[in-house]
Parts: structure tokens; C-alpha cells; sequence
């Protein structure tokens, strides 16, 4: 650890690339930068589309399974309701979805996709090639990086955060 003077007259430590607490090496910087930096990739290319960031995840939940419950929703999406639910209103209010009670079990509310909803998937087939293109990853560079961050939400998970 380096020393500096500081105006008051007094030494303070100074980050250096060896500091376990220099900036750039925490992950949770790189993170936090990284998501910021990727979700301005993919606004502009889902406003035409009329979606925000974590709308089109609900809709790429859906064009994998539809109907699916609203816990289904949200485990895959690791959102709780009070999050969920809003993102779900907004898409039913848009057209793209509806949600119904089961008629198996009244307590189990379904989210299903409208025809609007499952033709949009036609438009959001272009997002993954263009965000590839705009990252400057290769592709495999860009699933080794989402299988490292699995392993780390999957650790992060078991050690008690998000529940």
C-alpha cells in the first residue's frame, strides 16, 4: 500500500494495482459497469419494438413457455411479485399477453402469450445477432461469459442472496 499526502497534511492510502480495494478490481464494479453498458446496447433496439429492458425478459420467457404461471415467471427471472407483477400488467395492457386464473387451481394465476405476443418473437430474433455484433465478443467468448456468471448468480444464491 502507497501513501500519499493529502491537503490536510495527513497520509492517506492510495490504491495501487496490488490493492484488493482498488476500484478496478472489484467485481462488483465491473459488474454494476457491464450491465449499464449492455442494457444501452439493447434500448435502442427494443423501443421499436415497444419494450424496455426487463419486458423483453418476460417475453423471452414466454416464447420459451407459454402459459406459465406468474412463480414460474418469476423464478426464471429471479423477480419477486411486487417487481413482476407491473411488468406484467403493462404487457397484458399492451396486448402482448393475458393472465387468467387456472382452471385446475384457482390459487395459480396463468400468463399466456396473445398472437401479438407470439408474432413479436419474429422481431426479437434480429436483438441476440445485433447485441453479439455491437459487444465486440465472439460468440463463444460471450457464453463462456454467461456461464461464469451462472456459476457466480448460482453461488451467490446459495450463500443466502435473493432470498
Amino acid at each position: 500500500m502507497i501513501s500519499a499526502l493529502t491537503n490536510s497534511g495527513s497520509l492517506a492510502p492510495v490504491a495501487t494495482a496490488e490493492d484488493p480495494l482498488a476500484l478496478d478490481r472489484q467485481v462488483c464494479f465491473a459488474l454494476a459497469v457491464a450491465n449499464r453498458a449492455v442494457l444501452s446496447v439493447y434500448r435502442p433496439l427494443l423501443e421499436p419494438m415497444g419494450l424496455t429492458h426487463p419486458q423483453y425478459l418476460v417475453m423471452l420467457a414466454l416464447w420459451g413457455e407459454s402459459p406459465m404461471s406468474v412463480k414460474a415467471i418469476g423464478s426464471a427471472l429471479q423477480l419477486d411479485s411486487p417487481t413482476l407483477s407491473p411488468l406484467l400488467k403493462r404487457l397484458e395492457s399492451m396486448g402482448l399477453l393475458t393472465r387468467n386464473r387456472s382452471a385446475e387451481d384457482e390459487r395459480v394465476l396463468l400468463v399466456a402469450l396473445t398472437p401479438a405476443g407470439a408474432a413479436l418473437r419474429k422481431k426479437a430474433e434480429k436483438i441476440p445477432p445485433a447485441v453479439v455484433a455491437k459487444l465486440g465478443a465472439s460468440l463463444a467468448e460471450l457464453d463462456e461469459l454467461r456461464r461464469v456468471l451462472s456459476r457466480v448468480n448460482d453461488a451467490a444464491i446459495a450463500a443466502g442472496a435473493l432470498s
